[in-house]
């Protein structure tokens, strides 16, 4: 067993701490200001990504690191709402897609201005150029490092 030594255990509890907190207030931002939650803004964000608005289901559940169940109730949820519509996958019956509709598009695009808005002040303004781009490059090397463990 490795044990964290002072500055690994400083920086690790120092980047748990500002990411729980910055996506805790993100979250409530959004909940508050928009009324969408952080789970239905990141399923929109996927879709939305996309230019037909329209994802496999498990792809999402990939992106997004969810349980397939966890997003197959979370889906269902947004159905009901009209957010979403669920497809049939035509080559694979047992694929399903998930397409945003009107409203979930209303919604992002109602949200979006000020969600950024806060990122910006939340995270942006309080990061130098160069330490942006080194956290883009650390975060970059850590997910590819994760992509290979999952394969």
């Amino acid at each position: 067993m490795r044990w964290l030594t002072a500055e690994e255990q400083l920086a690790w509890r120092s980047f748990v701490n500002m990411h729980e907190r910055l996506m805790g207030r993100l979250s409530r931002l959004l909940q508050t200001e928009s009324n969408v939650s952080s789970a239905d803004y990141a399923v929109l964000v996927e879709l939305t990504d996309v230019p037909d608005g329209r994802r496999r289901i498990l792809d999402i559940a990939r992106a997004l690191e969810w349980e397939k169940s966890r997003m197959s109730h979370h889906i269902a949820r947004m159905v009901k709402r009209g957010l979403v519509v669920r497809d049939e996958c035509a080559e694979d019956g047992r694929g399903v897609f998930v397409v945003i509709t009107d409203e979930g598009r209303a919604m992002i695009e109602a949200a979006a201005p000020r969600h950024v808005e806060a990122v910006r002040e939340l995270f942006l303004d309080n990061v130098t150029p160069s330490e942006l781009r080194l956290l883009a490059r650390i975060s970059e090397r850590v997910v590819e490092k994760l992509d290979e463990g999952s394969s």
